[in-house]
């Protein structure tokens, strides 16, 4: 079955979310420790999340 494309557009929304999660990777050597820790609570308090979308697409 073809999908919408409604679903290849969110599909391509995860590819940004995934390219954007590289670059913050990519650029975690360069904080020092007390930064790592608040970009780390930052993206812990940001909402929706993940688990929130995720969930949201198993729901029948």
């Amino acid at each position: 079955m073809p999908l919408s494309g409604e679903a290849i557009r969110m599909m391509n929304y995860v590819d940004d979310v995934s390219t954007t999660l590289r670059r913050i990777l990519a650029l975690v050597p360069t904080l020092t420790t007390e930064e790592r820790l608040r970009v780390s609570e930052y993206m812990g308090k940001a909402t929706p999340n993940v688990e929130t979308v995720v969930a949201a697409l198993e729901k029948q």
